[in-house]
């Protein structure tokens, strides 16, 4: 099992170049399914999530292509035939994200048999707003074994266009009965949607791909439903989560840092608070970021929300940066009900955090000193690696699994601006762990 060795000490220098969005590479690889012709992906992430997607799309009969060399952060994906549109749990079990082929295979198929999706410990992601919105859609639910199955009337053969309006605010659900709603028999409304740029990045792909889509990016989608879609050449978002947390890696360490290949527009609340933090931002141009930080950081208050808000997965990065902040600074995590599981860990580093309900409350500043610690999902591990980068000594972070799902070869991208970081192991040795957080 892989570990991180981090030293901590040295104020981050340099350029880091910020990889492809996981969560916006996950729906567009599902939305291939929706055409029988070849779709081709650029800025994929090569991280551990992306590889579960790749295993579950070729074992329902799809042939995916992997990039190499130059083209490493590329695949070609065609979905000409798929024989066994079922996501097996034997795939699925290690990520949440595995319910995004649902709507794209009731969709094209007329069934589909998903697995009920495992993932991150974080707490509760319903699925069932999806299974309403496919329902309202003509959708027919079953569920037995562990297994959702969604099957259209065979009479019709197609979903038809329906009017969804949303619980509450979901991401993954909204991608999903937007991919539905795609190929299905007339229009379809949705309300109280999911604003987040993983949202747009999918419809800008479905709308090069032949679909009739309005209003991606805001509350309210209308989609007229078409017969066919064609094939694409899509270039992924850069990944909003990574660039904001080698922002806060920046701000800690006191360093001067310029965050390349990110998108400054997407990240307006992260900036906001590391401004108000004290940390100096300054957009270079369209894709480049540089944070310069003296270690003079003051508390600040977060309240996660749905995006423009500030994301729930930087909470755990700004928790830390919090530990190094004077005064006490409140962070309140209004998403996700077990998303506290860093503080622990944190604590055994010499952090002064403790926790009422939602409301995590940091005195700073702290000083922290090495210790061993546990990952126990994605954005908690990246917590647990800002510690680590100011804290004295040596400290060993054991199942950094959790972060290959999301970030790619952080260790070395790290250590490339003067982290001392260093991997123990083998990268995605095979295992079967639970994954967690992202």
């Amino acid at each position: 099992m892989d570990k991180f060795v981090v030293r901590g000490g040295n104020p981050l220098v340099g350029t880091i170049r910020v990889s492809g969005a996981k969560n916006s590479a996950l729906p567009c690889m599902a939305a291939a399914i929706l055409t029988e012709e070849e779709v081709t992906l650029e800025n994929i992430p090569q991280v551990r999530d992306i590889e579960t997607e790749r295993k579950l799309l070729a074992s329902m009969g799809a042939e995916v292509e992997l990039g190499y060399g130059r083209a490493q952060h590329r695949t070609t994906i065609s979905c000409r035939t798929l024989s066994d549109p079922v996501a097996k749990y034997e795939i699925v079990k290690t990520m949440r994200a595995s319910s995004l082929v649902l709507g794209p295979l009731v969709a094209r198929c007329g069934m589909a048999r998903v697995a009920m999706p495992g993932g991150c410990a974080i707490g509760g992601r319903p699925i069932d707003l999806h299974l309403k919105g496919l329902e309202k859609m003509g959708a027919t639910i079953t569920q037995e074994h562990g297994y959702l199955e969604a099957r259209v009337n065979p009479e019709t053969s197609r979903l038809k266009g329906a009017h969804i309006v949303f619980d509450k605010i979901t991401v993954t659900g909204t991608e999903d009965l937007l991919m539905a709603a795609v190929l299905a028999d007339g229009e379809t409304l949705m309300e109280n949607c999911a604003r987040e740029p993983e949202v747009g990045d999918l419809a800008a792909m479905l709308i090069a791909m032949g679909a009739h889509i309005e209003g991606a990016g805001t509350s309210t989608i209308r989609v007229r439903g078409v017969h066919k879609l064609h094939g694409v050449r899509h270039r992924i978002n850069p990944d909003r989560i990574e660039a904001g947390t080698f922002l806060v890696a920046g701000a800690i360490t006191g360093g001067d840092l310029i965050v390349a290949n990110c998108n400054p527009s997407h990240l307006g609340a992260v900036i906001g608070k590391l401004q108000e933090s004290g940390a100096r931002i300054d957009i270079l141009n369209h894709d480049s970021v540089r944070v310069r930080s003296e270690g003079d950081l003051r508390a600040t208050d977060i309240s996660t929300q749905e995006y423009p808000g500030f994301p729930t997965d930087m909470q755990a990065q700004y928790m830390a940066l919090a530990t190094q902040s004077e005064g006490v600074s409140q962070v309140r995590e209004n998403i996700f009900e077990n998303r506290f599981m860093h503080v622990q860990e944190l604590i055994r580093m010499g952090a002064n955090i403790s926790v009422d309900g939602h409301t995590a409350v940091v005195r700073g500043k702290s000083p922290l000193s090495a210790a061993a610690v546990m990952c126990s999902d994605l954005r908690a591990s990246a917590s647990l690696v800002m510690a680590a980068l100011v804290a004295d000594g040596e400290s060993i972070l054991d199942r950094v699994y959790h972060m290959d799902r999301g970030y790619e070869r952080i260790e070395e991208k790290l250590r490339g601006v003067g982290a001392q970081i260093r991997r123990m192991g083998n990268v995605f040795a095979t295992r079967e762990e639970p994954v967690a957080a992202g």
